[in-house]
């Protein structure tokens, strides 16, 4: 059965896809929407057309388990010339989201309406490619050129109003989607079909200077991914040539970048995150139902879990110290939540219930009712025993129970309760309310609705949930820990910190090792060293470096001083302190050092990673190499179009 409906009312075809769940462009939707076509140039009853879709969504993008397979008659990009073509003008009624190829259809139809609440944008580059059925060509002949490369080169969507203001779409529908196409329909079915967007010329085309500027800043922004800087030089070719011959252009482009090394790592981590939570254990196990969350703790993690929480609508009740320690937490809270309204996420009403679904208490017993704990105290065991000992007193027996531990055994913390198999692992990652990863850790004798909770509640954070086993540091910290070491050695062998952050910001991380842990703070890995020192192999090489940084007051930038020296803006700059102190370093240990390139660095980082990981699956500590690499490039920075470090060693 075909997944496209046609329906008559009236003079006015519907024409429907159904093709769950987010009613990609396979073979079947394609052949079914130009045989639809066909019908109603044929029919000289039917005047105008509404293409529409079931379920939650429009057309949300290709079909991409078709990549790399021979394409079948007609491709999109036919297709949808053959709807610029129709006798017949179709109006796209859009809902949920219009992304990718779903939004080159429906820049194929005349009009276009959309619900408030759509979406609609070209995200392909996300995926390593750039739009392939006529997006670069049209949209600039719709919208002005400036909106259509920042919706092309960051691939982001835009709301229904935003498309409205641009003009990329042509009402919005205020109550029923499909009435409001069918009321268009009615208005313009006796008017010619408007000129196809192929046949239009660029809207506010850029003058040569403006295109050179706009191109250096993508490429700065791209951070070696290619494209941003593909599609952003294949618009231009649009809006400066023929429609027809760009047309080609893009196609080719699209191919080629589909072809590439860069594709391929992105389409991985693609379906990587999407599938690493997926336990098969639990497919079958429904969560406890969770309407309100315990925060333990108002510190920098907790007020961020607790405003994380807050705004994907659930109530929150955080337990601090004493009053004063509440009231901070509650400014830190205000803090983000302005900064969220500030840049119109949130409007002023929603702010406020927000702030009227939060409680503060210095009294465990105000947690009696919720139904997930989450405690953010200070890394030290005895507090953590101490918090859930009270938890277990306190909270219904239905509640699950959460660490946010960075490093410390889980396990131990269950035991202090009487029902340990409640209790799990929820390693937010700062700032919680912004980062996207959270490690799930499973503890040995958590039940399997505790787990199903922890991933349910991570979905409604809308937050990529990676499960984990038991070790110090979990999967990205013990992965951290180990390409450090490495680093740290390099240091001593001949290497400055600048060289290596050099070399891994040429790499495609936003910023290097050593630069990352003066942002975050020294004395935070130094804590680590301290209490692991007991544990430490003696035979094993060990670099003090970072220790007598911390011993000379050298923090980081939060004091201007850590590995380089910062100046009164924040700005980075090499310190001859600390390369008089690397350097005196291998003297005394009598080191000859070596002048390291970027790509040895990058190599021995790789290196080490991998080890690393392969220990962590040999462990049963991560799920699959996938899991690891989501991981590193959520939570630490590795460039996603590089697909993690145990995509890169299967690829060569």
């Amino acid at each position: 059965m075909s997944p496209v409906s046609i329906a008559i009312e009236n003079d006015i075809a519907v024409i429907t896809i159904d093709n769950p769940p987010i009613n990609a462009t396979s073979h079947a939707v394609r052949k079914g929407i130009w045989d639809a076509i066909e019908l109603i140039d044929r029919d000289d009853a039917i005047r105008a057309a509404i293409l529409t879709c079931a379920g939650r969504t429009f057309i949300a993008g290709a079909d991409v388990t078709e990549f790399g397979k021979p394409p079948l008659d007609p491709i999109l990009p036919d297709l949808i010339i053959r709807m610029e073509h129709a006798t017949k003008p179709i109006i796209a009624a859009i809902h949920g989201t219009a992304l990718g190829g779903g939004l080159e259809v429906a820049l194929g139809c005349h009009y276009r309406v959309a619900s408030e609440t759509a979406k609609l944008g070209l995200p392909e580059v996300n995926l390593g490619l750039i739009p392939g059925a006529g997006g670069t060509v049209r949209l600039p002949r719709l919208i002005p050129v400036a909106e259509a490369i920042t919706m092309i080169t960051s691939g982001k969507p835009i709301t229904a109003r935003k498309a409205h203001d641009i003009g990329l779409i042509d009402k919005v529908a205020q109550d029923d989607l499909l009435s409001t196409a069918k009321t268009l329909a009615v208005q313009i079915k006796d008017t010619p079909c408007p000129v196809a967007l192929m046949n239009r010329a660029p809207i506010k085309a850029p003058d040569d200077t403006t295109w050179d500027g706009i191109i250096t800043d993508v490429t700065k922004k791209a951070r070696g991914q290619d494209a941003p800087i593909v599609a952003v030089n294949t618009i231009r070719d649009s809006v400066t040539g023929d429609a027809k011959t760009a047309l080609a252009t893009e196609r080719e482009n699209f191919v080629r970048l589909r072809d590439s090394d860069q594709s391929k790592a992105l389409r991985h981590i693609f379906f990587a995150e999407r599938s690493v939570a997926k336990l098969p254990e639990l497919k079958e196990v429904d969560p406890h139902p969770i309407r309100i969350v315990g925060v333990i703790g108002g510190g920098i993690m907790g007020a961020s879990i607790a405003t994380a929480t807050l705004l994907v609508g659930y109530a929150v009740v955080m337990i601090e110290r004493d009053d004063a320690a509440c009231d901070r937490g509650l400014e830190t809270i205000k803090h983000h939540l302005s900064g969220s309204l500030k840049r119109g996420l949130l409007n002023q009403e929603k702010y406020d219930r927000l702030l009227g679904d939060f409680m503060g208490s210095t009294d465990y017993a105000a947690l009696s009712d919720a139904d997930l704990v989450i405690e953010a105290v200070f890394e030290d065991m005895s507090v953590k025993h101490d918090v859930f000992g009270q938890l277990s007193r306190h909270c219904k027996p239905t509640a699950v129970l959460a660490s946010n531990t960075s490093y410390l055994d889980i396990n131990a913390i269950a035991d202090m309760c009487a029902n340990p198999g409640r209790v799990i692992g929820l390693h937010f990652f700062s700032p919680a309310h912004i980062m996207k990863l959270l490690e799930v850790v499973r503890t040995a004798k958590a039940d399997a609705k505790s787990l199903a909770t922890a991933f349910a509640f991570a979905k409604r954070l809308g937050k990529i949930a990676v499960p984990t086993g038991i070790c110090d540091g979990f999967i990205g910290n013990r992965i951290m820990s180990a390409y450090r070491k490495h680093c740290e050695y390099m240091l001593e062998d001949g290497a400055l910190p600048r060289d290596i952050d050099r070399a891994m910001v040429a790499f495609g991380f936003p910023m290097g090792l050593f630069a990352m842990q003066d942002m975050a703070g020294l004395e935070i890995s130094w804590a680590t060293r301290k209490r692991l020192a007991p544990m430490r192999d003696p035979n094993e090489r060990y670099v003090a470096l970072g220790d007598y940084l911390c011993e000379m007051g050298r923090l980081g930038k939060k004091n201007g001083l850590g590995w380089y020296r910062y100046d009164a803006n924040g700005k980075a700059e090499n310190d001859p302190v600390v390369d008089d102190l690397v350097i005196s370093e291998s003297l005394k240990k009598g080191i000859t050092r070596r002048t390291f390139t970027d790509a040895e660095i990058i190599e021995t980082i790789l290196r080490a990673m991998q080890a690393e990981g392969d220990k962590i699956l040999s462990e049963g500590i991560a799920t699959s190499p996938d899991a690891i690499d989501v991981v590193m490039i959520n939570g630490y920075g590795f460039p996603r179009h590089k697909g993690g470090p145990m995509f890169m060693r299967k690829t060569g």
